[in-house]
């Protein structure tokens, strides 16, 4: 079929066929930049969060109404955690400040050296004296995990705390490449918690592949935590417990009343599951990726319905021209092959210019927001949908004006 003669015809009436290459430009735009912050978001949402099993994972948190002096809540703790360990079910439990994707958390700031007066990072800081690594089941990937006699006891109130007695530090793979970007190991390489003379210096004596940050920001930083041997005493303080595989739910019960013996003194206790965690982080990030699923599909109804009224009133425009072209002999394949290709000739100019505002709005968006530009692969597909689509839509109408009898379709009106 000649292309030249079905050019002639749009150029003749070009209002439809311009507007509804605008739309195909427009859904194109929309369309592929909207799939990929879907996936980006879906993507995040399942991320790792270094906790192994998370399904098995708790935490119990433990806030008394007064708060206790140093060495009450000091040992108030050691009876709880001692609690724990011996309610049936409960395969390990650490004392800790915060947990992965709880997004209530403590983060600091640290640097190189002394002279330092911009910080390298601020990474979340994990309180973890004993047996944290092993409760959240964090993978090390060098180095060990902290020893006994390196958990410092910090009191806030004092005017030494005690937290420059911390001399060790774990921190996550994500966290020591970014801060030796160029080291093939960083164990017993040391940084600063802090600036300048207040600074403390830490020496990495682990690595472990991943923990996630309070708030998992969806960033590269998201990872970038690290873990102290720590215990203070502060008014709030929680539980990470591992349970045996289905038994989390009793368990958790059974370990909210095992920490209220340990103490009667009226406090609140609650209990929540990592899974729980994972689930209210990522809501909104799953809301708006169904939102957007949402859009995207209306803006491709409204596209296709533009696409299927263009080609009805064409057909219409041009009845007793297709009753001519039946009568002098074409087929029933001929007139619909017009028309079809009609319809490519308009979507693949819509296509063309809607992967220019594809990526013109993927700049905008990677100026904003935290996103990577856009892959070929979603415009690829983008366009492939939109084709197919379009053939779709304009095969019913063409098909009926292709069976219109010659007779009929030549009749004046």
């Amino acid at each position: 079929m000649e292309i030249r003669p079905i050019l002639s015809a749009l150029l003749r009436s070009k209002t439809a066929p311009l507007l509804v290459a605008i739309q195909v430009a427009l859904s194109l735009a929309i369309l592929a930049n909207a799939l990929y912050i879907v996936n980006q978001r879906l993507a995040a949402s399942a991320r790792p969060s270094g906790i192994e099993d998370e399904a098995n994972v708790v935490h119990i948190l433990s806030m008394p109404l007064e708060k206790p002096s140093h060495n009450e809540a000091m040992a108030q703790q050691q009876r709880e955690l001692e609690a724990l360990r011996v309610v049936p079910g409960v395969v390990s439990a650490a004392w800790t400040n915060q947990m992965p994707m709880s997004r209530s958390g403590s983060s600091t700031t640290i640097t190189h050296n002394r002279t330092q007066t911009q910080p390298s990072a601020h990474p979340a800081i994990y309180f973890g004296p004993e047996a944290f690594v092993r409760t959240l089941g964090l993978k090390l990937i060098e180095g060990r995990d902290f020893k006994p006699d390196e958990v410092v006891e910090v009191d806030p109130d004092a005017e030494d705390d005690g937290g420059n007695a911390v001399k060790t530090i774990i921190i996550t793979q994500a966290l020591a490449k970014h801060l030796f970007p160029e080291a093939d190991s960083v164990v017993g390489k040391t940084f600063m918690l802090g600036f300048g003379d207040n600074g403390i210096e830490v020496r990495i004596v682990g690595v472990v592949e991943r923990l996630q940050s309070p708030q998992a920001q969806t960033a590269a930083h998201g990872e970038h935590s690290m873990i102290v041997p720590i215990r203070i005493s502060q008014r709030l303080w929680r539980y990470a417990v591992r349970t045996e595989p289905g038994q989390r739910d009793r368990v958790m019960a059974a370990a909210e009343e095992a920490v209220r013996k340990a103490w009667p003194a009226p406090g609140r206790i609650s209990g929540r599951t990592v899974e729980g965690d994972r689930e209210g982080r990522y809501r909104n990030e799953k809301a708006m990726a169904w939102m957007l699923i949402g859009v995207s599909g209306l803006l491709l109804l409204v596209t296709i319905s533009g696409i299927v009224g263009m080609t009805m009133l064409r057909v219409a425009q041009r009845k007793k021209q297709i009753g001519v072209r039946r009568a002098l002999g074409a087929r029933w394949r001929d007139i619909l092959r017009y028309f079809l290709t009609e319809n490519f000739l308009i979507t693949s100019a819509g296509i063309a210019l809607g992967a220019v505002l594809a990526l013109g709005l993927n700049q905008l968006l990677v100026s904003q927001l935290e996103l990577k530009k856009l892959p070929l692969s979603y415009l690829a597909f983008g366009a492939g949908a939109l084709w197919l689509l379009g053939l779709a839509a304009v095969y019913g109408p063409a098909s009926r004006a292709a069976n219109t009898p010659p007779a009929t379709a030549t009749r004046s009106v």
